[in-house]
């Protein structure tokens, strides 16, 4: 069984440990199959996400040279399994891949999983979403995003991301683990200044943590940006936080049994 990251660098391990892929085309082909999640790819997509406008001449030839080079490749890495791992289909190639090989795949899975759980279970979510977050060793392909594809999919699974740490923080803030959450918390708002989420939640935890002056400063600074950046005021959801917590809402005390203000 062989188990493929592309949460970071691509990298594919075996038993005996991790396998390298060497090339810059070979990389892109592996990832552009793998974030297809089992389904087939096109050779003029391939063709695309590999050479671009510098495809060759006999692109074709060129291509199949490359599937067969992975072929041997996968098959040694695998000698016990009977069938290729790379299947072409009149739709185009394949890569075929069980559940549980792929961690971008794996990631989505837990997070949809974690949120059907909504908040009646804030603990499991919790655990659910660091073990999900756990997965990430870096941006998308360590930063080697190649084509179209591979970069729409690496936006698909950074989004993902993003959803799974608001997520986790909202399941956190629930449990009354302000303090537990407030410098990463920090951290990320600073890293994600649009990302308006991320400002609500900084803002629940310093006023749950007996900072309502901070917090109402992070918002201050929050609508600055908006509007320096953007050009806009902040969402009704952002502002329903502040005015939460200048009449001291009891909804945003983060008590398990207390359910925060429905902001999403």
């Amino acid at each position: 069984m062989l188990r493929f990251s592309i949460l970071g660098a691509l990298q594919i391990r075996t038993a005996s440990g991790p396998a390298e892929i060497s090339g810059d085309l070979q990389r892109t082909l592996v990832q552009t199959l793998l974030v297809s999640e089992g389904q087939s790819v096109s050779g003029e997509a391939l063709v695309e996400e590999m050479w671009g406008e510098g495809a060759p001449d006999n692109q074709s030839n060129a291509l199949q040279a490359h599937v067969s080079r992975l072929r041997r490749k996968l098959r040694g890495l695998e000698p016990d399994r009977t069938t290729s791992r790379v299947t072409i289909h009149p739709s185009g190639y394949r890569l075929t891949v069980n559940e549980g090989e792929l961690d971008a795949a794996e990631f989505v899975r837990t997070v949809r999983q974690a949120e059907t759980l909504g908040s009646g279970s804030p603990e499991e979510a919790a655990r659910l979403l660091r073990q999900a977050l756990a997965m990430w060793r870096g941006p998308v392909f360590g930063g080697f995003t190649g084509g179209t594809l591979c970069q729409l999919a690496g936006a698909r699974y950074e989004e993902y991301r993003m959803r799974a740490m608001e997520l986790r923080f909202d399941a956190e803030l629930r449990l009354g683990r302000h303090a537990a959450v407030l410098a990463e918390l920090a951290e990320t708002h600073t890293s994600h200044p649009l990302r308006e989420r991320f400002c609500e939640q900084l803002m629940i935890a310093l006023y749950c943590a007996g900072r309502q002056a901070d917090a109402l400063d992070v918002f201050r600074r929050m609508r600055r940006h908006l509007a320096d950046e953007l050009g806009i005021e902040p969402s009704p959801a952002l502002r329903q936080v502040e005015s939460a917590i200048l009449s001291h809402d009891p909804a945003l005390s983060g008590d398990v049994r207390t359910p925060l203000l429905q902001l999403t």
